[in-house]
């Protein structure tokens, strides 16, 4: 089945990370500048494309009219250590890579595509350490990041630290899950990890603030076959049309 909308690749020369940055944008079928869109900003951009199904997605949401016009933007790594470096909470270039998403890949969308060019109109999206780094990302720039989608992120004493200094929240609209078996996770270092228990105790923090949350314990394990069954009603939960 052929697409209806259009993907078309940009690059970004960051001075930030010093290296050129592909971004993999989806329009809908539909797409016309003279419209405003949501812009869903994927870190593991590839996986979300490939695994997680974003362009099906989109595809599917737009024509049944279940979601607001929405672009996906998928932004990806150049292997698990890169990863690691860019989205962990200690990462060596998680500062860089913030800035990069801030101020390169922020003003370069607002210049490209019709957005909102406000807080509300951009999401960040992401599963594991992703999800962490949409999570830190937008609870420090809310007014540039509104949303957060993150499935089954990684959560630490670092994570839950920088979450409990931030004031504010009353900006932000988080939707949150974790799967019920992510008891032993391993993870790119090689260590294995109980996720399930710290997103329980992020939860439970989170829900006590003033934000816009939406918190789902899955049934699952910390794959993207969890994920990718729940990407559907994460959209719908950010980008759902109001009755």
């Amino acid at each position: 089945m052929g697409r209806k909308g259009q993907m078309k690749d940009y690059t970004i020369s960051s001075k930030y990370l010093d290296e050129d940055m592909q971004l993999k944008v989806y329009t809908p079928e539909n797409f016309s500048p003279l419209y405003k869109y949501h812009f869903c900003i994927m870190q593991d951009g590839n996986d979300y494309y490939q695994m997680g199904r974003a362009a099906t997605l989109s595809d599917q949401l737009h024509s049944d009219h279940d979601i607001e016009n929405t672009i996906f933007i998928g932004i990806h790594y150049n292997d698990r250590y890169d990863r690691q470096d860019k989205y962990h909470p200690d990462g060596k270039k998680q500062g860089d890579y913030i800035n990069f998403l801030i101020r390169e890949v922020v003003p370069f969308l607002d210049e490209e595509l019709p957005g909102f060019s406000m807080g509300r109109g951009r999401t960040l999206a992401g599963d594991s350490l992703a999800g962490t780094l949409a999570l830190m990302t937008a609870a420090r720039f809310p007014n540039i990041f509104g949303n957060v989608i993150m499935q089954s992120p990684y959560v630490d004493a670092h994570v839950m630290e920088y979450i409990q200094s931030i004031k504010d929240f009353s900006s932000l609209t988080v939707y949150h899950t974790i799967g019920n078996e992510e008891t032993d996770v391993k993870t790119t270092d090689g260590d294995r990890k109980d996720f399930l228990t710290p997103n329980l105790e992020l939860h439970d923090y989170l829900e006590k603030q003033s934000l816009s949350y939406v918190f789902y314990e899955l049934e699952g394990d910390h794959t993207w076959g969890s994920w990718q069954k729940d990407f559907k009603r994460a959209l719908l939960t950010i980008f759902g049309k109001e009755d």
